[in-house]
């Protein structure tokens, strides 16, 4: 059978022109099929895998090899013609289902089920196995592998008996298959990607691999903290200072013990950022990890953890991975951006969302780092709020990372979540009980010697209105008012005397970080600084007041609160301690966990509960909440992922749409005109939606509930300045003091930004 097209003397996997015009010689579909193959086993050599990785890179692209395929590639690149021109009118012609076929033909289903998940998806993405059109089971009835040529199905089972074996007995009911599966597709992926630019993009390959070593970090980050004890030796030798050195040695001490699970419980301001850095690199040095994941919950704490880890280890050597990346001044072959393609660098910071979601994703962009993952240290920052909706398949899939991928999980906070099983709680499918080894010697000696602020005594049962919150905050020159949701945020800052502080998630990222920084610099001065907040301000923001008011809620959360209260001890030194009031306001929290932790909380307060701050009543909290919770698996994340489905019926594309962090379901993003929000926003008019500009973007968005949208896309305050991307119109309806102003309507023709 002839095999090639009259143009190309074999088959091809691609064709490039360089910026004269000229053609290249093609890349040879065989050279592309035997380097990805190469590659993707190297990357999963550490988890045993790297036969099943060699027959996934070998099978992935076998459907470029039919000349109907080879005519295809000419017809759509132009190859061979002056200017390479395109014919739009060309249909495009499957090549992943035929590979995926043709491999399960060449060594069985079993094991070929498992290969043809991935060859069949590295395109498009791991599907489900029936249900839709895009399904493996219709892809696989509907194509056919005759026109595959013999001496490329001949390269399929080269090492069928390695293919026999795995690399641990697999759960009929749990996450490891399906773990293990997304785990050799990230190298298929990632190998394919690297392999394809290193043809088409020599010169954005050779830009990857620029960082430094972990041995050099950590002599970095030596030479940094002697700098800063002997600072603080000599100018701030405070009992603060002293337990954080303490927490510091423990860290460095506990380091070389096992891999596995770790708990850093450390009170707010007792300096878990810089400590569980040095545990990270020297566990990482002694036990021969490849990269250090850093997971917080938000991006506010993301940026301001990132600028700590630049300061120690260089400007160059912290790859942040989440939405507020502004791209536009970085070029597509950036390190630093090339690195959050696949986390191929030693220190990665990045978001819950993005590591969780990620872990369950199906789509190639999203799985492509998973196995860099392996054989790395994960700080789980502010653990306390991973989402109790997904905690069964999250704890699951970490347990399963821990036991056969090389990853020790580190999870950091001063309200220490119930992550082990619990004989009172047997239903919890939490951690096996006693994995979890804390790093701190004596945490109750820690939050003794850290203690730095009073509770109040907490009335549960009497409701105080916004009135009276309000004239008894206004009685303070420097106070912090923490609530649990938007409109009370709104209502209680009303109240308050001008120019107190707002902070809410109806106010942009970009704006949120300008107010934070201002009241850090008001806070230095000598002048009133009020604020009223929602309680994105609990997790990880460096705040210091002496006063903290905080409507009832979760005990972490009224925990945390606490930590923006004499968080550096500063009136210890003048004989007395921050105070923290807990009142329960005229809104209850929003229905869901957050009104169930609340009415947790209260019930331990009528029980005789002493101290809120204690670190061994967040067991007790923690416990009840989860009990609480309707489901730790609400959308069946593990049900749809179990392998003992019949004919290996794994539905990965169905979870991964169904597991989401942050549920937006129901919310709508809108782009605000807020400082460069605006020209930003004239820009996308113009230029439409370029990758570069939706992610400078995310600085400027706000989330509203489809109700909230409705109403101002009805009375046209909303513009739709690219297809589904929407826009505030007017400025007025954006304070530079609240952000969005969803109740106000805006009556002055002049302040559109548009006509």
């Amino acid at each position: 059978m002839d095999t090639t097209s009259s143009v190309f003397p074999e088959p091809a996997a691609h064709v490039r022109q360089t910026e004269a015009g000229l053609w290249d010689e093609p890349q040879s579909l065989l050279e592309h099929l035997e380097h990805v193959a190469k590659i993707a086993s190297e990357f999963a050599r550490p988890f045993k895998s790297a036969a099943w990785a060699y027959e996934a890179g070998i099978g992935h692209d076998l459907g470029k090899s039919t000349k109907e395929w080879q005519n295809y590639l000419i017809e759509v690149s132009g190859y061979g013609t002056e200017d390479g021109y395109e014919t739009t009118g060309s249909r495009k012609i499957e090549h992943s289902a035929p590979g995926a076929k043709a491999v399960e033909e060449a060594i069985g289903k079993g094991p070929g089920r498992i290969l043809s998940y991935l060859i069949a998806g590295h395109h498009t993405g791991l599907p489900d196995w029936s249900g839709t059109q895009s399904s493996l089971q219709f892809r696989m009835q509907q194509t056919e592998t005759d026109h595959i040529p013999r001496q490329f199905r001949q390269l399929l089972g080269s090492d069928a008996d390695a293919l026999r074996t795995v690399p641990w007995r697999f759960s009929p009911d749990g996450l490891d298959m399906s773990l293990w599966i997304r785990m050799l597709f990230s190298c298929l992926v990632d190998a394919d990607y690297l392999d394809t630019e290193r043809y088409m993009k020599p010169e954005t390959a050779n830009k990857r691999h620029e960082y430094a070593s972990l041995e050099l970090l950590r002599q970095r980050y030596d030479a940094y903290m002697k700098d800063l004890t002997e600072t603080v030796m000599r100018n701030a030798d405070t009992p603060v200072n002293r337990i954080r050195r303490t927490v510091l040695a423990d860290c460095r001490a506990a380091a070389s013990m096992p891999p596995g699970f770790f708990s850093l419980t450390v009170p707010t301001g007792g300096g878990k950022t810089l400590s569980s850095l040095a545990f990270a690199l020297d566990h990482a040095l002694v036990h021969r990890k490849q990269r250090i994941i850093y997971v917080m919950p938000y991006t506010s704490i993301i940026e301001q953890n990132a600028d700590v880890f630049r300061r120690v280890l260089g400007d160059d050597q912290v790859v942040e991975h989440h939405c507020n990346i502004e791209e536009r001044d970085v070029s597509d072959d950036d390190p630093a951006r090339l690195a959050t393609e696949n986390w191929d660098a030693p220190l990665i910071v990045t978001t819950t969302v993005q590591f969780f979601e990620s872990l369950f994703a199906a789509k190639p962009g999203r799985c492509r780092k998973l196995h860099n993952i392996v054989d790395s240290v994960v700080i789980l920052d502010e653990a306390q709020l991973m989402p109790v909706e997904y905690l069964k398949p999250i704890l699951e899939t970490l347990r399963i990372l821990t036991e056969h991928f090389g990853t020790s999980i580190v999870i950091c906070t001063a309200t220490q979540p119930v992550l082990e099983k619990q004989q009172r709680f047997p239903q919890f499918a939490g951690l096996p009980q006693g994995s979890v080894r804390e790093i701190v010697q004596d945490v109750s000696a820690l939050y003794r010697g850290l203690r730095r602020v009073e509770i109040a005594p907490i009335d549960v049962d009497t409701v105080r209105s916004w009135e009276e919150i309000a004239r008894e905050l206004s009685g303070y020159d420097r106070i912090l008012c923490i609530v649990s949701d938007r409109k009370s945020c709104r209502d209680l800052h009303t109240l308050m005397p001008k120019g107190t502080y707002h902070l809410s998630a109806l106010m942009c990222p970009q704006h949120r970080s300008e107010m934070i920084s201002r009241i850090k610099a008001d806070l230095k001065g000598d002048g009133p600084v009020r604020v009223i907040s929602t309680q994105l301000v609990e997790a990880g923001v460096d705040i210091d007041f002496p006063i903290v008011y905080r409507s009832l809620a979760g005990l972490d959360s009224i925990a945390q609160a606490a930590g923006r209260c004499n968080r550096e001890g500063l009136l210890s030194a003048q004989g007395r301690t921050g105070r923290v009031v807990v009142f329960v306001g005229p809104r209850k929290p929003p229905v869901g966990i957050l009104r169930k932790a609340c009415e947790t909380t209260a019930g331990m307060i009528r029980g005789g509960l002493s101290d809120p701050l204690s670190p061994e009543n967040f067991t007790a909290f923690f416990s009840e909440l989860y009990w609480k919770a309707n489901s730790l698996d609400a959308n069946h994340i593990c049900e749809l992922l179990r392998p003992g489905r019949p004919n290996l019926g794994i539905q990965f594309r169905s979870a991964s749409e169904a597991f989401h962090v942050v549920d937006d379901s129901m919310m709508k993003t809108l782009f605000v005109p807020y400082a460069d929000g605006a020209a930003l926003i004239e820009t996308l008019k113009r230029n439409g939606p370029e990758r570069w500009l939706l992610r400078k973007l995310q600085r400027y968005t706000v989330q509203v509930y489809e109700n909230q949208f409705f109403t101002l896309l009805h009375r046209g305050s909303l513009l739709e300045v690219a297809p589904n991307f929407f826009a505030l119109q007017c400025k007025m309806e954006y304070s530079e003091e609240k952000g969005l102003l969803i109740d106000d309507i805006c009556s002055d023709p002049e302040a559109y930004i548009t006509s």
